[in-house]
């Protein structure tokens, strides 16, 4: 069913990652006068105006955990499945936080200053962890009412 908990925790989680795709993730504060550099997970706007697409593996991971989970949202019928696309999108945060602590050592634009929205995947994380001890619950659940019969 659409209506279950798992859904609702699925549903945050996309919510949760959209609004990080759309948000900066970070700043850079320039070592002299200057305005602070806000990183996206597609680009960092550098001091000219310009667009340095070198954080482009934070969209990427990103970009790709939408589809799964919202494949996950509309694969209620096959819980075994959602279950498994909820472990995916676990590895992809984890891999997106992976890829945002190597990013902060080698940018060098400036000093590194970490933003709230960083926190949006870790958000997400928690939601895909809840979800799927939801759909596993529900599965076991649906095990031992199939045992009785």
């Amino acid at each position: 069913m659409i209506q279950r908990k798992q859904t609702l925790f699925l549903l945050a989680a996309l919510i949760a990652t959209v609004v990080c795709l759309c948000m900066p993730v970070a700043t850079f504060l320039p070592q002299g006068l200057g305005a602070s550099q806000p990183m996206y997970n597609l680009w960092v706007v550098e001091g000219s105006g310009n667009h340095n697409f070198a954080p482009w593996p934070l969209f990427a991971v990103l970009l790709l955990t939408t589809p799964i989970n919202v494949m996950a949202i509309f694969g209620y019928k096959n819980r075994r499945q959602q279950a498994r696309l909820c472990t995916v999108c676990i590895g992809l945060i984890v891999g997106w936080y992976i890829a945002y602590a190597f990013l902060s050592q080698v940018l060098d634009f400036g000093t590194f200053k970490v933003t709230w929205q960083a926190a949006l995947p870790f958000v997400a994380f928690v939601c895909y962890y809840l979800a799927r001890r939801g759909i596993l619950a529900d599965e076991a659940l649906v095990r031992a009412a199939d045992r009785i019969r």
